[in-house]
């Protein structure tokens, strides 16, 4: 049931049936005092200048669009950098340093799914998960780092940074903002953005399936497993007879359900993504597969902006 409405909520944000458009107007005098809210915050900020190349990986959507892939892509490519994200999911409050120039100091329960993906696939980086991005930038450059990249940092608008928007490659047909729609800021600040990058033009997911580090085949029976936002954007890399089971993003499985799946599913394969093995590995599953994901950024992509603003700190 649950994941059912959690698919109808998605389906309702982004692509929308005649019903739930009725919904969605219903719905716009609040979306109306959402936008208030956001034009004025935006022009009471005052930037501050942290003295450090801050990189904001974001989007202006709800759900996932490829920050976290996107972050490894390009923070793997600098020495000292520093990853700073909020930490959906963890049971932890308050500025957590998750790894320290590669040295992993807390489990995923402390850090939330997302940071320990970055922190087992960046080798060197120092991760971060804090509410308060202003702190942990602080912590960031008294740990010594010397770039920074801010996941989900768009709205951090007191932030001196320079912004990267993901563009999804099948834009909404619902262009309103929440509640109404599934845009967190309004469609036209794509413009306010240093570079945008879109799927399927500007980059692309590979996806190789592997079981413990070693490229496989899938079985002929196998099962999805994730807790992602937009899950079924995850199917058009699968073979058609997959089955998925889904939960809500960053959900944390419980053994409880973990049985009730095995039990249903008795001679079926579980394949799953990165962000949620971090959360699986503690079930010792013997016939789970990994969805490896990596993005491959077009060549033509121009990155000049960026390396201009990174060398003035220089």
């Amino acid at each position: 049931m649950k994941q059912k409405i959690h698919l109808w909520i998605e389906e309702y944000l982004f692509f929308p049936n005649f019903f739930q458009k009725i919904i969605s107007f219903l719905l716009l005098p609040l979306t109306l005092i959402y936008l208030i809210i956001i034009f004025t915050k935006r022009f009471k900020a005052k930037k501050i200048d942290f003295d450090i190349p801050i990189i904001s990986i974001g989007n202006i959507i709800v759900g996932g669009s490829g920050k976290t892939p996107i972050t490894i892509e390009l923070a793997s490519k600098y020495e000292n950098a520093c990853v700073i994200l909020r930490g959906y999911g963890r049971s932890s409050k308050g500025l957590q340093i998750v790894s320290l120039n590669g040295d992993i100091k807390v489990d995923v329960t402390v850090s939330g799914d997302e940071a320990m993906l970055l922190a087992k696939s960046l080798k060197k980086a120092t991760i971060i998960v804090s509410e308060n991005r202003i702190e942990a930038i602080l912590k960031a450059k008294e740990l010594g780092s010397k770039i920074i990249f801010l996941d989900d940092g768009f709205s951090k608008y007191s932030i001196s940074k320079f912004d990267i928007l993901l563009k999804p490659q099948n834009e909404p047909t619902n262009n309103f903002c929440l509640p109404s729609g599934g845009y967190r800021e309004p469609k036209s600040f794509y413009k306010k953005a240093n570079i945008v990058l879109q799927e399927g033009k500007d980059f692309k997911r590979v996806i190789t399936i592997k079981k413990d580090e070693n490229i496989k085949e899938l079985p002929a029976k196998t099962i999805l497993l994730t807790a992602i936002s937009k899950p079924k954007r995850l199917l058009e890399f699968l073979p058609k007879n997959i089955k998925m089971i889904s939960f809500p993003d960053h959900h944390n499985f419980t053994k409880e359900e973990i049985l009730d799946i095995q039990n249903e599913y008795k001679d079926y394969a579980i394949l799953t993504t990165g962000k949620d093995m971090v959360k699986l590995k503690e079930f010792n599953l013997e016939n789970l597969y990994l969805m490896d994901l990596c993005i491959k950024i077009d060549e033509n992509v121009d990155f000049s902006s960026m390396n201009s603003y990174i060398n003035s700190f220089k």
